[in-house]
């Protein structure tokens, strides 16, 4: 696999009911920038990201193309791919449109576009280990105890020391990956993330030990505990 490339493919089309603003989530302020442009600004300033992949609600692409990727100078942001209808949709819409760019051993990251403090480090790690295994993870161990439950009554309590809370990017050469997409969407499965479809066709996906600062932006509470860690980044530099 010696001369392979590795490109970012960002799904930014959700639509943010539980922020409960105005515009949707991608687009409000941290600490200055839209969250989407923070996002993006860490595949862009790493020196192994070739290229970068928007997927945004087909409605958006002007004012994202505008507002985000010509405002803020991106060079790597190549391609804008219409959303789909679940986060699913929206990475094989981002996937078909890398086909004809990237090679099947190249490595693909996916990941929240609303998860804007990934670090450059865990980029490098997750790199490594997808190109070594059927996929890489990034995930944190789960800190409470987590508790199956039906119809409001506990059925079961899984170990704590086997759980862990999947995180992105999730990373994999682009065949495995595109692969089984194509084999998701031809049977009608429907996963919870990435892994999972990969997982379902007996792939090794490893996993690479995240941060607990790598928060997906979903709530305002979210917004506030972002900001809270920049600042405190900003203290620690």
């Amino acid at each position: 696999m010696s001369g392979f490339k590795s490109f970012a493919l960002i799904p930014a089309a959700g639509m943010g009911k539980r922020m409960g603003a105005s515009i949707n989530k991608q687009y409000l302020q941290l600490d200055g920038l839209p969250i989407v442009a923070r996002t993006i600004s860490v595949f862009e300033a790493s020196p192994l990201i070739e290229a970068i992949y928007l997927v945004i609600p087909a409605d958006e692409i002007p004012y994202c193309r505008e507002h985000v990727v010509a405002a803020c100078g991106f060079r790597k942001v190549i391609a804008i791919v219409p959303g789909g209808r679940e986060r699913q949709n929206s990475v094989m819409n981002g996937l078909k449109a890398m086909r004809s760019s990237v090679a099947d051993d190249d490595v693909v990251l996916i990941h929240d576009g609303v998860r804007p403090l990934i670090t450059s480090q865990l980029l490098c790690e997750s790199i490594d280990v997808a190109r070594n295994n059927d996929g890489a993870l990034v995930a944190v161990p789960a800190k409470d105890t987590i508790k199956t439950v039906r119809d409001g009554i506990i059925i079961d309590t899984p170990p704590r020391e086997m759980l862990w809370q999947a995180q992105t990017p999730q990373s994999f050469r682009y065949a495995t990956i595109y692969t089984a997409h194509c084999e998701a969407e031809r049977e009608g499965f429907m996963g919870t993330d990435d892994a999972a479809l990969v997982e379902r066709r007996g792939g090794t996906v490893r996993i690479v030990r995240g941060d607990y600062r790598n928060i997906k932006i979903t709530t305002p509470e979210d917004l506030v505990l972002a900001e809270a860690f920049l600042a405190g980044a900003r203290k620690e530099a």
